[in-house]
């Protein structure tokens, strides 16, 4: 996860500006078909690290994120979806246009983050694919996505196995999607080696991006007159990032030695082709406020314009994608207006890489220096010791790198070693069903897993030996995710990333034991023991892991407890039968469930199986827990021993509730189950939040009606107070703060469940006006991000339906909305109406216009609807004049 503004400068320059940029060929008005003019492109790197928890498949809050779930979704919401529909403004802020960033940048988007985009937002999703193939269509079958390896591991790092199952699960997840093979593919952090090049050449990438500074030499092709052309040394970034390069591997590179005259490559010589980026203007994009200004920005491409009238060039930049609107607010418009306005008025092409090879091979060959990367000065030392890189300008050391390396590499050995052991007896290829492994990754659906295991299997598998078959593909995966550059990027082995990736390898060491019995996690922590810290409490890696890992793990028993607790709020065992529910990736079979009250006591005894959705595996476990009241649980978790024991189990338990005692009830629980006991903290965080909530709404209730008596009785003194600008007590005010927000949600509620009734809902809007007035009047502020939410999406709700059904009732829907969004706007709760914005916008020209051209008898309808395009921010002055 690299940040702009985190990344080594890259020094260099480009050439002289000139005013007499070479335009499109007059001859030729296609520049998409044939090399001429100036084409421009700007790739986006867009990634996030894999946050799973690598027990439950699914993040979890993260409070740093906060008012985010998570540090996806923030980013999300401040640059993914912003990009997907990038507006263009007028001089008064309104909407003139809506532009899918992705159909006119070149991106790579990393396939952990685009499996989070499949799950959470299908809309945002969608139009990236939408983009890709517009862009496809556009530039004649070259699309502007590249893959990308897999989980963003350093390639020069890894071993020859891992090298190109990254690059063929980035393939394969690519296609999937794209529904097509990718031309290139990002590495990241764009650390290369040969022996990367190698695999990407051999696994059909046809190019890769990287940065000026990890040329070494080039030289043109040969020709008639210069048949031995000189090498060029660029090792200074002096590389023409105008040009595409050729770099051919054979084994007598020379590697550094300027005077080198290698041979011609023949044509059976096998070749990647390389882009090098703009060095100084993608570290603009990244260190200067030129993105934020699009003419700028235009004339920051237009300084890097060769003037020496060759008949094609490209002037390509690359930066992480997160810098349009994520580090650098409300930069995705700059680009969009860019895309469609600055560049187009200059003549310029906007294009791919891909799609500019096509029109113009490369006719310069290029060597690289050995081993490099774009954030790191010192190779890739960055991931590995401690050069500097990532702590600079800090006093903490990163002499942790190192060791945390070393640990790693010994885990995956060992691990390689349990995999093709217990492996060739599974799999007839244990290294093809790793790399084909991830179509499983895509669908684990059943009838997937099965085909897949069918097709790799030795033989007819049993129920565990299928167990033990997906532990294994498993404990690979893992094994490949703990090596996710982020891990070593920052200052310090403690930070969330450095947690994260031991977390994928403790889930690894597991499933080894698991399947072979191996006992790894201590020769694991005394490697992780030589990784020092720089925070006291830690001291080194091992502790790390004993206090942030091994805390983190997680049992079946611990998914039991979990659901046994959460049973007494979800009214679980309200039928007899066999029920099935989820608990993330696990599957819960509810055998039997039987829950009693006894004054404040409840027990509820059940008996489960539990079933991992990702490796199979399942127990059979029996459950009893007690609620004692307010915040205070028991649960105990065993193993099912069979239906005798369950039954006389239930009855001893049932038996010592009708005592009506706590004390007995928990003796008995002690009794008949043995191990550990849990509680409340023990849920999963998400689920033991909405229980808390749960416990306290009684209590917030009575307070929100303590608070709102107390307002009620001092409304005369609140108001005195305001009329002789006096200040207002502290606890007058936050009285009337908080019964305003009260009384808010208690009418938005009502709104929302009456939003289908015309009537009610013009009651609930009134009441809505009433509170926005009271609540200025006493200059209240009211903190409810909850009823913000539930805001947008009634207006989105309430739009939908008189666009697309409004049954009758247009004239009394629209004054409806209109007069939601003003109070929306009164109550200043900070309402956001960006997807209402985008619904009209995209009904513009496909409804409003044709409605209001055809409305003649009603053109009070159509002024109407216009007017609610204006209340909107969407620009409909044309139509309206």
């Amino acid at each position: 996860m690299t940040s702009a503004a985190e990344r080594p400068a890259i020094s260099g320059s480009t050439s002289t500006s000139t005013s007499n940029f070479p335009n499109k060929d007059p001859h030729n008005s296609d520049p998409l078909s044939k090399a001429t003019g100036v084409y421009v492109t700007v790739h986006g790197h867009f990634y996030q690290p894999p946050r799973e928890n690598p027990y439950l498949d699914a993040i979890e809050r993260q409070p740093s994120a906060s008012p985010f779930h998570d540090w996806n979704e923030r980013i999300h919401w401040e640059c993914y979806r912003p990009n997907a529909f990038a507006r263009v403004l007028n001089d008064r802020g309104e909407v003139t246009g809506i532009v899918n960033n992705y159909e006119y940048m070149s991106f790579n988007i990393g396939p952990t983050l685009m499996s989070w985009l499949e799950r959470h937002d299908v809309e945002v999703y969608q139009r990236i694919l939408e983009a890709d193939a517009k862009s496809c269509q556009r530039l004649h079958g070259h699309g502007n996505a590249i893959a990308q390896v897999y989980n963003h591991i350093i390639m020069p790092l890894a071993n020859e196995q891992d090298k190109y199952t990254q690059i063929r699960w980035g393939k394969a997840d690519f296609r999937s999607r794209f529904g097509r093979d990718p031309e290139g593919m990002w590495l990241a952090e764009t650390a290369v080696d040969y022996a990367t090049l190698e695999a990407l050449v051999t696994e059909g990438i046809r190019f890769i991006v990287l940065a000026p500074s990890q040329a070494l030499r080039c030289r043109p092709f040969p020709s008639e007159n210069d048949p031995q052309p000189e090498w060029h040394e660029v090792g200074g970034n002096q590389i023409d990032p105008t040009r595409p390069y050729r770099c051919y591997l054979r084994g007598d590179r020379g590697m550094g030695n300027l005077n080198d005259q290698l041979p011609i490559p023949t044509s059976q010589c096998p070749y990647i082709d390389i882009f090098f980026y703009d060095g100084p203007i993608s570290r603009d994009m990244g260190f200067s406020d030129v993105v934020y200004n699009s003419h700028h920005f235009a004339g920051r491409i237009g300084s890097a314009v060769r003037g020496d009238h060759r008949q094609s060039q490209l002037i390509s930049v690359a930066t992480d994608g997160e810098t349009f609107g994520h580090h650098k607010k409300g930069t995705e418009k700059t680009i969009a207006y860019a895309f469609i306005e600055e560049f187009p008025q200059n003549g310029w092409t906007v294009t791919n890489f891909a799609h500019y090879l096509s029109l113009n091979s490369p006719r310069w060959e290029v060597e690289l220096k050995s081993v490099t990367a774009w954030s790191c000065a010192h190779g890739v030392d960055r991931w590995q010791d401690d050069c500097g890189c990532g702590g600079e300008g800090g006093i903490w050391h990163q002499k942790w790198r190192r060791p945390l390396r070393n640990a790693l590499n010994w885990l995956r050995d060992q691990l390689v070693a349990v995999y093709e052991e217990s492996g060739k007896q599974l799999f007839r290829d244990p290294w093809l069903a790793r790399d084909e492994y991830i179509n499983v990754i895509r669908d684990r659906s059943a009838a997937n897993v099965s085909r897949f295991l069918a097709r790799h299997q030795t033989h007819k598998l049993t129920a565990a030996e299928q167990v033990d078959a997906l532990r294994l593909l498993e404990m690979q995966r893992h094994s490949l995710f703990m090596f996710t550059s982020c891990g070593w990027f920052f200052e310090e082995l403690s930070r969330p990333e450095g947690t994260q990736i031991m977390r994928y390898a403790s889930r690894a060491l597991e499933l080894a034991g698991d399947v072979a019995g191996v006992q790894l996690e201590k020769g694991f922590l005394k490697r992780l023991g030589l990784a020092p810290s720089n925070v006291d409490t830690f001291r080194h890696g091992a502790e790390v892991y004993r206090q942030l890992v091994q805390t983190a793990q997680i049992s079946f028993k611990q998914v039991a407890a979990h659901y046994s607790i959460t049973s007494i709020f979800n009214g679980q065992g309200s039928a007899p039968g066999n029920h099935q529910k989820h608990i993330y990736c696990y599957t819960v079979n509810e055998i039997d469930y039987q829950l009693q009250r006894m004054g404040s006591l409840t027990l509820a005894v059940g008996h489960l199986k539990l079933v991992s959705d990702i490796t199979w595996e399942s127990e059979n476990l029996v459950f009893a827990v007690l609620h004692l009241g307010g915040w205070d649980f028991h649960c105990c978790i065993q193993l099912f021993t069979g239906r005798r024991d369950y039954s006389q189990l239930k009855e001893k338990l049932f038996s010592a509730l009708q005592q009506a005692s706590a004390a007995q009830t928990i003796l008995v629980m002690t009794q008949v189950f043995s191990g550990q006991a849990y509680n409340l903290q023990n849920l999963f965080a998400e689920e033991r939040h909405r229980i808390m909530r749960l416990l306290s709404q009684e209590t917030l209730t009575r307070l929100d009606q303590l608070y709102t008596q107390a307002y009620r009785d001092n409304y005369g003194v609140l108001v005195a107070f305001h009329r002789d600008e006096l200040a207002v007590p502290q606890e007058l005010q936050v009285a009337a703060e908080i019964a305003l927000g009260y009384r808010c949600m208690t009418t938005l509620r009502s709104l929302e469940q009456d939003i289908t009734e015309p009537a009610l809902v013009w009651n609930h809007i009134v009441e809505l006006e009433a509170i926005a007035t009271e609540a200025k009047h006493l200059r209240c502020h009211l903190n409810i991000p909850e009823g913000k939410q539930m805001l947008e999406q009634l207006i989105s709700r309430l739009l939908w339906r008189l666009l697309h059904d409004s049954n009758g009732s247009f004239a009394t829907d629209i004054q409806c909305l209109e007069r939601l969004i003003d109070v929306a706007y009164q109550l200043n709760i900070g309402i956001s109406l960006h997807q209402s914005q985008e619904l009209y916008f995209s009904c513009l020209h496909s409804q409003v216009i044709p409605l209001c051209l055809t409305s003649q008898e009603d053109p009070h309808q159509c002024e109407n609807l216009l007017k609610l395009g204006q209340k909107l921010m969407v620009d409909v002055s044309s139509v309206l004049n």
